[in-house]
């Protein structure tokens, strides 16, 4: 394992567990998952964050970085947002407010920086952020490509728990899997990683670079993982915080409810695990448990074939004539408006 400290000892690690050499048979494509923590209720300050972790992974030499869940925006651990059945405290709704307020718009000024971003280093950016649209909130994943152009979004289609308070609904409009220089890339967010057929949809799109940015740092992610790469013959790219207490506003202001009583300001709240995994299951780098880090590796796309050779999900070992999978990919629009279209037909028939 080669260790690359950075510059300041607050920053990440920098850790390639994988031979970095090249064989120019194959095409290659150096990857890197960012483990690391929101900056809580200040968007901007993260977003000079993130700036700096992609530029340290792109001096690195990777083409593809792909970001936590959250990242922009946060990831509310412990908040219970004042909730209980039938009852809304004014201290949760505020904190609601403070959260919203912390969101970004898709499109806006801050996907205007991050296309900025991913343009100045050229790089392929997967970015975790709250996307606010109008005063609902959904957790959403990001994609932009080298030239500095935004691609599309991904909206988390189920979230997890009391998630479902904070955050709306995904659609089949915003399962998307991008074809790219480097390979097919696509997302699913934490636990909705664990949906056969969402990651059904995925295969049947052809996703070859699958980026997983999650919040589950316990050992029963990682078998999630090589599952998902084993089953789908596909790179599997991990990303997770990295949390100590004292990453979240210090209480009254913020209180990781049930627990607050046991941390202190070190307290780790989230441990991370962070991993790149191959087409064949082979643990290519992480998990990673020991604080902020960027964790890198070389993917030799050659395996994606390999792998598929053996087990194809959606093509050579699917069973269509017993098994299928409708999805319905337009967006679940609560209100249409018709007005244009029938001034439209109006004109038409004079």
């Amino acid at each position: 394992m080669a260790l690359v400290p950075t510059t300041a000892p607050t920053d990440p690690q920098l850790i390639a567990e994988v031979d970095m050499g090249t064989d120019s048979s194959v095409m290659t494509v150096r990857a890197t998952v960012v483990q690391a923590s929101t900056i809580f209720y200040d968007t901007p300050a993260t977003l000079d964050k993130a700036e700096r972790l992609l530029a340290e992974a792109a001096g690195f030499g990777s083409l593809l970085v792909v970001f936590p869940e959250a990242f922009v925006g946060g990831y509310p651990r412990g908040s219970n947002f004042g909730v209980s059945i039938g009852n809304r405290t004014p201290k949760g709704k505020e904190e609601f407010r403070k959260y919203h307020a912390a969101a970004i718009d898709v499109p806006g000024p801050e996907v205007d920086r991050l296309a900025a971003m991913a343009g100045k280093y050229r790089v392929h950016l997967v970015m975790g952020v709250i996307e606010r649209d109008g005063y609902t909130l959904y957790c959403t994943v990001l994609f932009f490509d080298p030239q500095g152009r935004y691609l599309g979004k991904h909206r988390k289609v189920m979230p997890t728990a009391l998630e479902r308070i904070i955050w709306g609904f995904g659609d089949g409009s915003t399962i998307p899997v991008f074809e790219t220089s480097i390979g097919k890339i696509g997302a699913a967010i934490c636990w909705e990683n664990r949906m056969p057929l969402l990651r059904t949809a995925m295969y049947a799109k052809g996703i070859e670079i699958y980026c997983a940015p999650t919040a589950d740092s316990r050992d029963t992610w990682q078998a999630s993982m090589t599952h998902i790469a084993l089953e789908g013959g596909c790179f599997v790219l991990s990303a997770n915080q990295f949390c100590r207490r004292k990453d979240y506003p210090p209480p009254p202001e913020y209180v990781f409810s049930g627990t607050e009583e046991e941390l202190t300001p070190d307290s780790v709240v989230c441990a991370g695990g962070s991993a790149i995994i191959s087409p064949s299951g082979t643990i290519l780098a992480g998990p990673n448990y020991d604080g902020e880090a960027l964790i890198s590796a070389d993917l030799d796309l050659g395996e994606i074939a390999r792998a598929k050779f053996d087990f194809d999900v959606v093509g050579h070992y699917a069973r269509p004539e017993v098994l299928s999978l409708v999805v319905r990919d337009h967006p679940a629009i609560p209100v249409t408006f018709t007005s244009t279209s029938t001034k439209a037909e109006d004109s038409c028939k004079k």
